[in-house]
């Protein structure tokens, strides 16, 4: 049995995924495949069953095309595991629809909350007043923000909002958050379901934006939302650009009833050179690198093997999201 993956993923975790009765298909930081035996294959002529995505394929100058298009003409495929949680790609939809199983991984949740309590902490804590006074050799206090009896709204209680909430409740905040099906298990002060999201975000000092691209989270964040916000609030974006309308947010942030936008995701990737957002006085830019904790890339590993135990026993893999995909979200 054929697996896809990159040279740089072989090279790292070859010993965690090595079965009897699998040969590799490696896929080199220049774009060329080789097989197990290190003999060039012609990309046309390659026949993977299984193929597993890894972080370093997002890397500047990474063959990502050439992966991509490699699962897109390959007909053998049975499995693709991805390196991410979100699973809104027009690829993820083409090979699901043509019956080929799709699952995600939650792996990147842990570095994503501690990005997420780190860009709030800064904002909180006026940390760039510190810096901007080390730099000029200043000696001088300010008053800051505690995280402890703010209110927190944390959108999409996946993965990700779940490790946001368990680390801002540690914090001493309150959590409110919303998800289709609320559990008395959730690690939340308070859990709505989305159709009370507008009754309740007038509450919160922070917003995060936590939950996947779909056709019910498109503009989630409109200027109807908006004008429903606690003035002054510091919203965070860690799931996709496409849930907040650019232009509203902007409108907002002139004229004060978003405080800060922490923004790691945008709706054109990368960020186009003039858009606003750059330069904006209360806007922070990341490009998208909030999962960039490299204890990812073991836990990548970690899935991808067992998952490939229970591909190669007819089990039921971990995190299939095929369905879903096909269902719209």
């Amino acid at each position: 049995m054929l697996v896809l993956l990159t040279s740089v993923a072989h090279d790292s975790f070859v010993d965690t995924i090595r079965r009897p009765g699998l040969e590799w298909l490696t896929l080199g930081t220049d774009g060329s495949l080789q097989d197990g035996q290190g003999d060039t294959v012609d990309p046309d002529l390659a026949a993977p069953e299984i193929a597993w995505g890894t972080s370093d394929l997002f890397r500047p100058g990474a063959p990502i095309g050439k992966f991509f298009g490699l699962l897109r003409r390959a007909e053998s495929l049975r499995w693709f595991q991805s390196p991410a949680a979100g699973y809104d790609s027009a690829v993820f939809a083409e090979l699901a629809a043509r019956g080929v199983r799709v699952t995600n991984a939650h792996v990147n949740s842990l570095p994503i909350a501690e990005f997420v309590m780190r860009a709030v902490l800064e904002e909180f804590q006026g940390a760039a007043e510190w810096r901007d006074q080390a730099f000029r050799h200043s000696w001088r206090i300010h008053d800051w923000q505690e995280v402890s009896g703010t209110t927190w709204m944390i959108i999409g209680l996946g993965g990700i909002g779940t490790e946001v909430a368990r680390r801002a409740r540690a914090f001493g905040a309150r959590v409110i958050a919303s998800r289709r099906s609320p559990s008395a298990d959730d690690p939340t002060d308070l859990t709505v379901t989305p159709d009370r999201v507008l009754d309740t975000v007038g509450q919160a000092d922070v917003i995060v934006l936590a939950a996947p691209a779909t056709a019910a989270t498109a503009d989630l964040v409109d200027a109807g939302f908006l004008a429903r916000v606690k003035p002054g609030c510091l919203l965070v974006n860690v799931a996709r650009g496409s849930l907040v309308d650019e232009d509203a947010l902007l409108a907002a942030l002139d004229d004060g009833r978003v405080g800060v936008a922490v923004l790691d995701v945008f709706r054109t990737e990368p960020l186009p050179a003039g858009h606003p957002f750059w330069t904006h006085p209360s806007v922070r830019i990341t490009p998208h690198n909030a999962a960039g904790g490299r204890g990812r890339l073991g836990r990548q590993a970690e899935l991808f093997a067992a998952n490939l135990d229970r591909f190669l026993s007819g089990a039921p893999l971990l995190n299939d999201v095929t369905d879903l995909i096909n269902q719209g979200g």
